[in-house]
């Protein structure tokens, strides 16, 4: 029996692959190879991170696929240069601030570039079978004792027991390359231990094994990662001990740990984050360790309003996405006010303005919709100018030219989203013809006031907004024209999203937007028309009137 086994490995090592590859180092087939038997009789062949990572980009890009799904406003620097980093087989240190995206950039990356691997069912550090020495794998299959020629860590110890147990039988799972992300967020209580693994205590004492046997020891998050990518976020934040332990894999890819008689080889990729103050001036990475980090990228906020819209879109959690509707002109003012925030000369420039500000704010918005209107009233949740001042509990910045006190932040908020609303407004207020606005200007002389609420609804519970519109006729033709061009504007982001692949739900235009979206567009209207030159209204508390 031990003679037969001995062929099938030799000959499953020694021989070509049986099968066609789908993605590097994948049959196309594999969902049907379920065993070390299996992968044995195709003569599985393992490729590495590095191949991995490279082969399906050079197959993305020759099908003029986007590499990374999601990734929005990078696509003429950030994603070129990390597409020459991988082509180079480099490890990548991404430089930004807060909030762009550069640990999503990290999980994309093993999500669409990594290929599946066989592990073995049960096995913490993604062990590969065939990746054990042929004499080794022959020997457990045969229940012989294993030699070792070189102290080298292949499989743990546990993957050893089970083949010993289940043999050419042994389950392996195709792992995908999420499941090989491992994430760290540096804080100072992380150890030397927590990366490269160490002696566990209670292996020790439950089974009695030596204090430097392999059977003692405990994986840390490099060997966790193995086969994968490990995201190390805010490397300056480690100290320089911690950092060390890195050295030896950037530039060998392999470690050791303590008096530990075995060399590790994780194959491993490290995607390591740094704000830009922690990387240009405090020094915090240890300079072996920069030069390691063979490309540095930089990352950025959206340059432009619409890839910050599409962000919004795809990054806010809508609990009930079935009962919203975000009109595009709410995203485009909450995209606004955050972009005129990063502008801000009193705004702390060097903390930055996360984009998350603009997908808090968002979801807040939808939330005061339900609060004040949907709920209460049963109909769609669609926000509204006027949901506009929750954001405040959503807007997170600090101040560099003035004392950063909660009253000038609030005070500075609060000419911002002026200043944005303002700017949309305005958008649709240059659309209307000069005669329109003339009978806007007719009907609030005859009429005096148009009320406004967040818990006014659109329609059908007098006083509403379509009650008011029909004493309003030049309002109500310059809204319904107004309509028409945002359901234009709303069906440009609604294509645009879909050829990203964002979800669409909660821009869609469906049929029940009823007298909700009627009175959002209204608002739009009226606060544009606040801002003509001259003034053309004026609004009091929650009326809007003639400008004196």
């Amino acid at each position: 029996m031990s003679a037969k086994i001995e062929e099938m490995v030799h000959r499953s090592y020694s021989t070509k692959p049986k099968y066609a590859e789908v993605m590097p180092g994948v049959p196309e087939d594999y969902r049907q190879v379920k065993t070390l038997g299996d992968l044995l009789k195709i003569n599985y062949k393992h490729v590495t991170v590095e191949e991995q990572m490279r082969g399906n980009l050079v197959a993305k890009l020759k099908k003029g696929e986007q590499p990374y799904p999601g990734i929005i406003g990078y696509d003429d620097d950030v994603v070129p240069a990390v597409n020459r980093a991988i082509l180079s087989g480099h490890d990548l240190l991404l430089v930004g601030q807060i909030g762009q995206a550069k640990t999503k950039i990290a999980e994309a990356i093993a999500t669409n570039l990594l290929s599946p691997i066989p592990v073995v069912r049960g096995t913490v550090t993604n062990d590969i079978p065939t990746s054990i020495p042929e004499g080794q794998l022959t020997a457990l299959l045969s229940d012989s004792e294993v030699v070792r020629t070189q102290p080298e860590f292949t499989v743990s110890p546990e993957c050893e027991e089970i083949i010993r147990s289940s043999k050419l039988e042994t389950k392996v799972d195709w792992v995908s390359g999420a499941e090989r992300y491992k994430y760290i967020l540096s804080t100072p209580d992380i150890s030397v231990k927590d990366l490269v693994g160490q002696i566990d205590a209670i292996k020790i004492a439950k089974k009695g094994v030596e204090l430097y046997s392999m059977e003692s020891y405990s994986a840390g998050q490099l060997l966790q990662a193995r086969h994968g990518i490990l995201c190390i976020d805010e490397l300056p934040v480690l100290d320089p001990r911690k950092q060390v332990s890195l050295l030896s894999v950037l530039q060998e890819g392999k470690f050791t740990t303590g008096a530990y008689p075995a060399v590790f080889k994780p194959d491993v990729k490290i995607i390591a984050t740094a704000n830009p103050i922690d990387y240009t001036h405090s020094g915090r990475i240890i300079e072996p360790l920069l030069d390691r980090l063979r490309s540095h990228v930089d990352t950025h906020y959206p340059r432009m309003v619409e890839d910050e819209m599409l962000i919004i879109v795809q990054e806010s959690r809508i609990a009930d996405a079935k009962n919203v509707m975000l009109p595009v002109f709410m995203i485009r003012t909450i995209a606004k006010i955050t972009q005129m925030t990063r502008a801000h000369p009193d705004v702390n420039q060097d903390k930055g303005v996360s984009v998350r500000m603009s997908v808090h704010s968002m979801e807040i918005m939808v939330g005061e919709a339900e609060r004040t209107r949907s709920i209460a009233y049963g109909v769609k949740a669609i926000p509204r100018f006027c949901d506009i001042c929750c954001i405040h509990q959503s807007s997170k910045f600090e101040l560099a030219e003035m004392e950063d006190t909660r009253e000038n932040r609030k005070n500075t908020l609060d000419s911002i989203i002026e200043a944005a609303l303002r700017e949309v407004a305005l958008e649709y207020i240059q659309k209307l013809a000069p005669e329109q606005l003339t009978k806007v200007k007719n009907d609030f002389a005859r009429n005096k006031a148009f009320q406004v609420s967040q818990t006014l609804v659109g329609g059908g519970k007098s006083p509403d907004y379509e009650s008011q519109l029909g004493k309003f006729p030049g309002l109500n033709a310059a809204v319904s024209q107004t309509i028409a061009n945002v359901k234009a504007d709303q069906k440009q982001l609604i294509e645009r999203a879909k050829q990203l692949g964002i979800r669409t739900d909660s821009i869609s235009l469906g049929p029940d937007l009823n007298g909700e979206f009627t009175a959002a567009v209204t608002e739009v209207i009226l606060e544009g028309l606040r801002h003509t030159q001259p003034p053309l209204l004026d609004r009091k508390d929650n009326s809007y009137g003639l400008a004196q």
